[in-house]
């Protein structure tokens, strides 16, 4: 089997999407999967990671010619919103564009049983959720003592920490982050992550002014680091994971945090069914409930360590290894099935 893996705005498109991808080329490594990056039909199987023009035009033309196409569904609108200058304006006419993109596709590939809800509004092409996984590689020695004290003393943090780790954007909950900063000023809070949307160089044009505001007028006890090199230094430093996000097709910063054990405060979204609220995270809904689950754990070691444990035992379904065989298996049936038994659109 040869396989297109196309990711189109590859080098420009960052965070967990990104990382994401590297996900899907690390199962098909370690299963010996010939693939280029390139899209292509000298392939038996083109997988589209980003619905943009050049991902269409080679999504038609493989069905032209009968080759199976696979759609990643990271795209939605409402996962488009507050996110940089102008998202919220883009977000109406970037549902029916990706309405018609995915309809181009033979199957898709959704990470969440939410995901795959939301995009069943879009179109019904034939839909799979597989989990965006984590490698927990990336994390090996998060643990380290002296790691924790080089990120502890680089920004200037004491213990409990409650941190976030994403880019800052007001739709992963910016300002119920700030918020609850500010309501708790005997806890240092850091957010790990690019200050712009695009991790580029275009970051203030990017940036909302309410983003930039919130950033700038944060309480003193909140600390905004910028992107960081070594991703172990998130959860190194960090006590307690507070994840306010309020639209999330997954959500891989999460599961990477609860690998490393660390107890994570998320908001009750759709997205998060699967998480056992006391067992494995705490799970509310308003800035006050966030105050009070983030206080008890950062003030109770056992909890912490308790609800860190259970989120750790929890990710093991979400590993490469466990989520890899379930993207191959897709791809045998869908290379092996009969294709193009839909119409595309247009």
């Amino acid at each position: 089997m040869k396989v297109s893996h196309y990711f189109e705005g590859e080098g420009v498109v960052t965070g967990g999407f990104a990382q994401s991808v590297n996900n899907q080329r690390a199962i098909l490594d370690d299963r010996g999967i010939d693939y280029t990056t390139e899209p292509t039909l000298d392939c038996d199987l083109l997988h589209l990671n980003n619905a943009g023009p050049r991902s269409i035009y080679y999504a038609k033309r493989a069905r032209r010619r009968r080759i199976p196409v696979l759609f990643h569904t990271h795209n939605t609108a409402a996962d488009f919103r507050d996110s940089f200058v102008f998202s919220n304006a883009l977000a109406r006419p970037l549902k029916p564009f990706l309405a018609y993109a995915y309809d181009q596709a033979d199957h898709l590939v959704c990470p969440s049983e939410h995901n795959r809800e939301v995009i069943a509004e879009y179109t019904d092409t034939p839909a799979t959720v597989v989990s965006n996984g984590f490698d927990g590689e990336r994390f090996a020695g998060w643990d380290d003592p002296e790691l924790r004290e080089e990120y502890l003393d680089r920004y200037d943090l004491d213990p409990p920490v409650v941190f976030m780790f994403g880019h800052v954007i007001k739709r992963k909950g910016l300002d119920t982050f700030v918020e609850v900063a500010r309501r708790l000023p005997q806890y240092d809070f850091a957010w790990f992550g690019y200050l712009n949307p695009t991790g580029g160089t275009v970051d203030r044009f990017l940036q909302p002014r309410e983003t930039r505001h919130l950033v700038e007028n944060s309480p003193d006890n909140c600390t905004f680091t910028g992107y960081i090199e070594d991703p172990r230094g998130a959860p190194a430093a960090g006590d307690v994971f507070f994840w306010p996000s309020r639209n999330e097709n997954e959500g891989m910063a999460l599961l990477e945090a609860m690998h490393c054990g660390v107890p994570p405060v998320v908001r009750a979204i759709p997205t998060y069914e699967w998480l056992d609220d006391g067992e494995d995270c705490r799970k509310v809904e308003t800035t006050d409930e966030f105050v009070d689950a983030i206080t008890e754990l950062c003030e109770d070691e056992g909890e912490r360590e308790r609800i860190g444990a259970g989120a750790a035992a929890t990710t093991e379904r979400f590993t490469l290894e466990a989520v890899g065989e379930q993207l191959v298996t897709l791809y045998d049936e869908l290379v092996s099935g009969p294709t193009n038994e839909r119409t595309p659109t247009g």
